[in-house]
């Protein structure tokens, strides 16, 4: 039966996603338009985050480490388990900002309209398309906007989940752009939603999120990427508990 009743949550919060991006279509297609347009359309993904997880009754709480700076441009790294994870983000963060994603997102027509226009999608496979992603997000933090990268790459196969290693890319881009990382352990969007849902279902409820106090990258060197990156690993991971 509790199967039963996570497996109809599911649908609800798939019902409920899709019927807030419909009414908010109209808003979206317009501000992606013009770059110019960005922190307005920024403003309405906000706000479609936060009406279709408190109308699915998810409801998020913030715990900070510092006072954060969201005048300042920051590469945000996050664990990932969850689909969650996106809206947990976006109603976080403050200001214009974009997310990395892989290039297969393109296919979902919610999503396309996301990844066509703000943010940018990646082939990992291919190298042009890797070059091609990298010089458009310089060109967006060069111009202030916040980059949101999930460090792992993936949401792993495993349940409960662990944090996979991350990629490099993001700390090589922090310290060429000489851009503080804001890394944030997301606690508790697996118990709720595991990956797409698909497996475990879906269930309301509270979810914690810390956000650990910025990294000055200005004083890594280019051949630092790897501690820096051990040390954002640290960091989630000294928040992090992966139990049911």
């Amino acid at each position: 039966m509790k199967r039963f009743l996570k497996r109809c949550f599911l649908h609800y919060y798939h019902f409920i996603v899709l019927l807030f991006f419909v009414l908010l279509f109209p808003f979206f297609y317009f501000y992606s338009r013009k770059e110019s347009r960005y922190p307005k359309f920024n403003v309405v993904r906000k706000i479609w985050a936060f009406l279709s997880s408190a109308f699915s009754g998810i409801f998020y709480q913030y715990e900070f480490e510092s006072n954060i700076d969201w005048s300042k441009t920051y590469i945000i790294c996050p664990n990932h388990t969850s689909n969650l994870d996106i809206s947990s983000i976006s109603i976080l963060l403050k200001g214009n900002f974009f997310f990395l994603g892989k290039e297969e997102l393109l296919s979902n027509p919610v999503m396309a309209l996301f990844f066509k226009t703000v943010d940018i999608t990646v082939n990992r496979d291919s190298k042009i398309s890797a070059f091609k992603a990298f010089k458009k997000l310089s060109e967006r933090l060069e111009n202030g906007m916040s980059l949101v990268i999930f460090p792992e790459g993936l949401i792993g196969n495993e349940y409960p989940p662990k944090l996979h290693e991350f990629k490099n890319g993001p700390f090589k881009l922090a310290i060429n752009h000489k851009i503080e990382i804001l890394p944030v352990t997301i606690i508790d969007n697996w118990k709720l939603l595991w990956d797409d849902g698909n497996k475990w279902g879906f269930k309301p409820g509270f979810s914690k999120i810390y956000v650990h106090k910025p990294i000055d990258c200005s004083q890594f060197n280019e051949e630092d990427d790897e501690l820096l990156r051990d040390l954002v690993y640290q960091k989630i991971t000294s928040k992090l508990d992966y139990k049911l």
